[in-house]
This record gives structure tokens, sequence and C-alpha cells, in this order.
């Protein structure tokens, strides 16, 4: 990879857009719905064959919670999203907000039918791969790659949501990443385990690493399971006999290096058989007859770039329970930071969840949430570029926090707004958007902007 090669040749461009959204996971989907719902012609630039990103072929098993113990806080189209897709999937209570299973099939086309009704274009299994700028803070286009060859893009506004920050920094954004020492959180690959007894899963012990009588605890001290090292594991039924699983910690993942990336898929893969097997053994009343039915397409990954913005929301924040006047949209998540390897290794040697984990979390009470402000959607020095997703401008504890569905739903819905409204400005500058009038917009679309 030392030797470089200069290629020059003529691309095709296509200029016709006021906004471009790349990534069409939950941020990119609701940046794209309201982007074109604003009356902006909107592309929408995804790298697989499917939009939702970590529901969709993430596999992840469960919306993170809607609410704050009291009410629906991710309002808008993060809501209509999650109770639309709910509806769809009768074992599943109507009055569900918190820890809702998600059927992944079905999503994907909700996901499909909204932003497509929206006006919304969207263009499948095309990868972003470079950022042309004036050198001055102004992206003038895109490069793209897809079955096409290399083709270009412009649009009056991007927005990227690509989850590592791929087109702010391609674009010269700074950012942080990982710990002091470059650590990241470790990744997940999510699965799904069907011919499931029913009655055996949700009669049986609670799978959770926190409940001592499950059987994770066998399973990870069991020789013959060896990529199992620690007891995280989550899972929801999400069909009949099918079961998701957002379970098993893969450390040192980058998914910003594709060598690395790569790797880890093959691994994760892997450990999906054994947990599958490590169920059948201790866990026989419900995973006997079972079989890896799916491993996700996509590496959940937690962490890597945070780009610089304006603002850069904190912890302290966090625990401030801090509001602000530009606030895009309100957050109750818990600080969840997952551990390091060591500390793994001491979960599976016997010490307690509460002393491991929850001792380095914070909980909010009933009622109580943050605010996420504007600024932390826009990058420095950039004018025409806004971030949305677990990219955004924030400290790695809080990225704990900011990173998962609700609230990149709701954050992608403000990002796609802002983007339309900056188009229209004479002068197109996402740092001088009227802030006052996006939370009006928002809260008419039903944004909960208290």
């Amino acid at each position: 990879m030392g030797k470089h090669i200069t290629l020059k040749r003529e691309i095709p461009l296509d200029d016709r857009w006021d906004v471009i959204i790349v990534g069409g996971g939950p941020a990119g989907c609701t940046a794209a719905i309201s982007a074109a719902r604003e009356g902006a012609k909107t592309l929408l630039i995804e790298a697989t064959g499917a939009l939702g990103g970590m529901g969709t072929n993430g596999l992840v098993p469960a919306w993170c919670p809607f609410s704050d113990k009291e009410r629906v806080i991710y309002g808008g189209l993060a809501q209509k999203i999650m109770e639309s897709l709910k509806s769809t999937m009768p074992h599943v209570p109507k009055d569900a907000v918190d820890w809702v299973p998600i059927d992944p099939e079905r999503l994907k086309t909700l996901y499909d039918d909204m932003v497509t009704r929206s006006g919304a274009s969207v263009l499948f299994d095309t990868m972003l791969s470079s950022v042309e700028t004036d050198g001055k803070g102004l992206v003038t286009g895109i490069v793209v790659t897809n079955k096409s060859g290399l083709c270009a893009y412009q649009a009056k506004v991007y927005v990227d949501c690509t989850g590592d920050g791929d087109l702010a920094v391609g674009a010269g954004a700074g950012y942080e990443k990982g710990g002091d020492n470059g650590e990241l959180q470790p990744a997940s690959h999510c699965f799904m385990i069907s011919n499931v007894d029913d009655y055996g899963y949700q009669c049986g012990p609670w799978l959770h690493g926190s409940n001592p009588d499950s059987p994770i605890h066998q399973i990870a001290n069991s020789d013959k399971y060896p990529l199992i090292r620690d007891t995280h594991i989550c899972s929801n039924l999400v069909g009949p006999g099918t079961v998701g699983f957002n379970a098993g910690h893969l450390w040192d993942v980058d998914s910003t290096d594709p060598i690395n990336l790569s790797h880890a898929l093959m691994e994760g893969r892997k450990l999906a058989r054994e947990m599958r097997d490590g169920l059948a053994e201790f866990f026989p009343e419900a995973f006997a007859n079972s079989y890896l039915s799916q491993t996700a397409t996509l590496m959940g990954i937690r962490e890597t770039r945070r780009i610089t913005g304006d603002y850069v929301i904190t912890a302290e924040d966090y625990m401030a329970r801090r509001s602000f006047e530009d606030e895009i949209c309100r957050n109750s998540y818990y600080l969840d930071v997952h551990h390091s390897e060591k500390d793994a290794e001491k979960l599976v040697k016997g010490a307690s969840f509460e002393e491991v984990v929850e001792s380095k979390t914070c909980r909010y009470g009933k009622g109580e949430s943050h605010g996420i402000p504007y600024r932390c959607l826009t990058p420095k020095g950039l004018t025409n570029v806004l971030v949305a997703g677990r990219s955004i401008s924030c400290d790695r504890e809080i990225l704990g926090s900011v990173r998962v569905m609700p609230v990149c739903l709701a954050m992608g819905e403000a990002a796609g707004m802002a983007a339309a409204h900056a188009g229209n400005m004479p002068t197109v500058n996402v740092h001088a958007v009227d802030v006052q009038k996006l939370r009006k917009r928002l809260r008419e679309e039903g944004a909960y902007l208290p």
C-alpha cells in the first residue's frame, strides 16, 4: 500500500440535487425523508443493498428505549418508524415503546416505502470514494463508485450519515477517535437463531449477562467455545421460533480499516456459530433443535470517529440534564460504554455485573433527559456539510449514549430539514441556519422539544 498511482480521467457529473445524504442507516433515512418533505431535491446514497443500517443489515434485534419512562421523547419520524414496524409484529404489545423487537425484513421495506414516498431518490450499492472541495470548506462534489464505475454528484448541501464521518473527514473536518490511547469500544456481530422453542425461551432463564443464572456464564467458562470471551448477550424474539442476538464482543475492531474489519467479520460469524452451539448445550429447553439462520452483513460498530463541530457535547452535559436554546432533539439513553477486554475477563471469572458494568454507567430517573444542540451537527470549517448519527460532535463517554438508533433517527430528521433550509439561503451556510425556525418545523412534525 506504500506505492501510489496518479489517474486522470473524465467522469460523468450529476448536479441536479439540492441535498445529498451519504449513508442509509437510521439517521440517513430520516434525513432523506425530512429534506425531501421540505421540498429539496434529495438523493440518498447507500453502500449496501438495503436501507436501515444496524436495524436491518446489522440485525440489531431491538430498538433501544423510545421513552424517558414517562413518555416517548424520540418523536416525529423516529416514533412513526418504530410504531409502523411494531404494528406488523403481532407478538409485540401495542403499548410497548422500550426494547421493542425488530423484524429486519419488514423494516427494510418500511424504510424503502417511507423514503421513496417522501420524494427522495435512493442509490444502492454505491460507495463514497472521494470528496472534492474548494479548499476553503465548501464541498464542490463527491465521487462514488458502483457498477457504472466512477461517478460524480453535486448538491448544495451534504449530510454525512456514514457513521464513521467519511464525508466530513474527506472534506477536511477535524475529528477524535477512541480513547486517549486510541482504544475503541468492542464491536458485536449480531445474528439470528431459528427453530427455537418459543415456550422454552420465554419461560427459561433470562439470557442477559447480569443474571447469574443465565447460561451465558457456563458458555463463557467452557473451553469448547474459545471465541466467547465474555458474558455480553442481549436477545429478543423477533418472529415465530426466531431469536435475534446482540451478543459477544470483538475487541480492537476498526471499521475505518478494511483489512481489520474483514478479519473481524470472519471471526464474528464463527463466534455466532459457537454461541448457537453453546446455547444448545446449556439451554436445550429452547435451543436444542435450533440452527444459526443468519449473521449480519454489517459489523455492529459502536465507536470510530467523532467529528469536531461547533459544540462538543459531553458527559458533563449528560449529568447536568442540560438543555440548549438550539437543541434539535432530546435523549435519555444511558451512558453505555461497552467494557474493555480486561473487564470482560473479570466477568467470566465471576466478578459481579454491578461491580464491573453498572458501577461505570449512569442512568436517568423517570422523566429525565438532555438536549442535543444543532451545533453538534455542524462540522467546524465546513460550509455545506452536516453530520448526523454516531459521528456527531461529542466526547467519548456521551458517545455511549447518543450512538443508538432512536436518537440517530431524531438527529437525522433535524439534519435533513436543516440541509433543505440551508440550501434555500442566498449563500449556503449550515452554521447560519435559523435554528428557531428549524425547531418550529420539527415541532410541527411531532418532535419532542419541550
